[in-house]
């Protein structure tokens, strides 16, 4: 087992080879016993630091009681330096239990890797697309877009930790009916000085005013068909304008990007996809999977997966034997992909082909992750159903829809303000900062002012962040100021706050023993919380890789908690500063040390600032 400072996988990983290695050596004859040895980190103290059963789950292939293959595997082969024991416990447990000085390196390495936190390079030399935000030109950032934003940005920030090349692609709605609505709207009643104080809310309004109408008078949508038509056909006039719409939405999302930290390697509206939509639909007919229905062009996708069909065969069944024929009608619809209208025109599901046609040809990714609300599920399932029967994704390419679930008030009840609709994305950040300069002044009085402002949105915007991602993303949020906020309990404050201490800690350890140097001192893993603390900081690139394997931000939100928890127990039972002893007060503030450097390193990952001082 390797136990030196250059990592190339995780301990856990290193761990699980050397326990694969142990029970082909036990049990040569058996090819289940070459696979075993999935090591966990040990529950409770004195079951070593790792664990693994899997002695019992060999029990009927080897005929054999599992303590009896557990006890034969620990024997088979001589420890490695770095493990001081395997034990055998309970009905067939392996107890794995590290060296001090084994540990104490491994904990000192991630922290002091600067460049990887000891994360294993397992994407060097592939492409991962990141599919996230999304919002649509002429209308503003609202609460429900910081869920898409924050996650797919901590996804990207996660991947590239792990040495993929990530493509962070913002695949804005700039294309559509809309637009003519909208430009009539603008010729007719545009407030221009509203217009360059703050563009996006006046075409909001334009929209809302233009809309309306057009519901009541058949002319006046009649005139915004024609609009759109001349748009789409390249009318100087209207191209113009549209292209002034793009221009001030964008200035007013990159407002928003800046505050939140979030850089896009690429931008490209659904426009941009628009000379290749005949083509896609010229393929999915020549390749039989699409046929004209009622005018339009439409895949039904069931045709394509027998066990789809099947399924939605028994779904629907099963809603028409309860009298219930709109779920029937719903269940039946919702596998139909169109993908040219009836009057000629394309719509998301055409773009989303030619989209994902594109990232292929472009970047050949070996995973495709697109972050959406969770009421796209169905679309997604499509496009990607559809996607690998024609050809235009090859089986090695992943694809993954990252769904997330709403946000509601603390209540449960739908976001809404007086005003109706969700509440502004901007509006939502000022208040954090606004709450948390308030937070930020009763702690720190005497802070200059713009050092205090510049605090507050880091700690607001921070708290706002983590308080999605803290979440699975497919939960249910409800949004409660109080405990986003929170210094205390599974917030981003607090993990900021424990950040904060800890440098706050070694600052003063370096200035009342100068003489001494914590940083050239092994971390102390001598006292059981010491050790927890160390085991806690190794799991580090456990997590980060657990992310992007299951596209979970909140596996690493919950490491941090509990990293910042064990810490909490280390720093209340044993001294630090008070420690007599020189060389054990060095171990606890190279240990310190260690959390800090984890922590600021994850939050970073989540898109979160590390301040040194509250």
């Amino acid at each position: 087992m390797n136990d030196n400072t250059t990592m190339q996988s995780t301990l856990s990983a290193e761990l699980a080879a050397l326990l694969r290695e142990r029970f082909a050596a036990a049990f040569p004859d058996c090819p289940e016993a070459a696979s075993a040895g999935r090591v966990v980190p040990s529950a409770r103290p004195g079951f070593g630091d790792y664990q693994c059963s899997d002695a019992m789950q060999l029990s009927r292939a080897l005929r054999l009681p599992p303590r009896a293959i557990a006890e034969k595997v620990a024997s088979a082969l001589p420890l490695p330096d770095a493990l001081e024991k395997i034990e055998v416990a309970g009905p067939g447990y392996l107890n794995l239990t590290l060296r001090p000085a084994a540990l104490a390196a491994r904990a000192a390495a991630v922290a002091d890797d600067e460049e990887r936190g000891g994360v294993p390079q397992s994407g060097d030399g592939r492409t991962v697309v990141v599919d996230y935000s999304s919002p649509n030109v002429a209308k503003s950032m609202h609460i429900g877009h910081i869920r898409s934003t924050v996650i797919g940005a901590a996804l990207a920030n996660v991947f590239r930790a792990l040495g993929y090349r990530v493509i962070a692609d913002n695949h804005i709605g700039d294309w559509g009916t809309q637009f003519g609505i909208i430009i009539k709207g603008y010729r007719e009643f545009a407030d221009m000085e509203a217009l360059a104080r703050d563009p996006v809310p006046e075409l909001e309004r334009i929209y809302k005013e233009s809309n309306a109408r057009a519901r009541e008078d058949a002319a006046w949508m009649e005139a915004c068909r024609l609009e759109t038509v001349k748009l789409q056909q390249g009318d100087p006039e209207n191209r113009a304008l549209w292209q002034d719409f793009i221009r001030m939405s964008r200035h007013t999302f990159d407002e928003i990007y800046d505050r939140l930290g979030i850089v896009f390697d690429t931008t490209r509206g659904e426009s941009w996809y628009q000379p290749q939509l005949a083509g896609v639909v010229d393929r999915l007919v020549a390749a039989g999977f699409a046929h004209e229905s009622r005018g339009a062009v439409v895949v039904d996708v069931r045709d394509l997966d027998p066990a789809l069909a099947e399924q939605s065969r028994k779904a629907v069944e099963a809603a028409r034997a309860k009298g219930d024929e709109e779920s029937a009608a719903r269940e039946d619809g919702k596998w139909i992909c169109i993908v040219r209208k009836e009057d000629g025109g394309y719509n998301y599901n055409t773009t989303d082909f030619a989209t994902m046609e594109t990232r292929v040809r472009e970047y050949g990714p070996a995973k495709i992750v697109i972050v959406t609300d969770d009421r796209q599920i169905p679309h997604f399932q499509q496009l990607f159903l559809v996607s690998r029967r024609l050809g235009i994704v090859n089986p090695e390419t992943e694809l993954v829809h990252v769904a997330f679930g709403t946000i509601t008030d603390e209540n449960g009840h739908p976001f809404s303000t007086r005003k109706g609709g969700m509440p502004k994305l901007k509006e939502l950040l000022d208040e954090a900062a606004s709450r948390a300069l308030a937070i930020v002044r009763e702690k720190n009085p005497d802070l200059p002012q713009a050092e205090a402002a510049a605090l507050a949105e880091r700690i607001g915007i921070g708290a706002v962040k983590y308080s999605d991602m803290a979440m699975d993303p497919i939960t249910t949020i409800r949004f409660s100021w109080d405990a986003v906020l929170a210094l205390q309990g599974n917030s981003g404050p607090y993990l900021q706050y424990a950040h904060a201490r800890i440098r706050s800690l070694l600052a003063k350890y370096a200035a009342t023993f100068p003489g001494e140097a914590a940083v050239d001192a092994a971390p102390s893993v001598s006292d059981p919380l010491e050790r927890a603390l160390a085991r806690r900081i190794v799991a580090y690139p456990d997590a980060v890789a657990a992310v992007a394997a299951k596209c979970k931000p909140s596996i690493l939100a919950e490491y941090l908690y509990g990293l910042a928890q064990d810490y909490s127990a280390f720093y209340q039972k044993l001294p630090v500063l008070k420690c007599e002893d020189a060389a054990t007060r060095a171990g606890r503030a190279r240990l310190c040390a260690c959390v800090a450097a984890v922590l600021r390193r994850g939050l970073g990952l989540l898109g979160i600032a590390a301040p040194d001082r509250m």
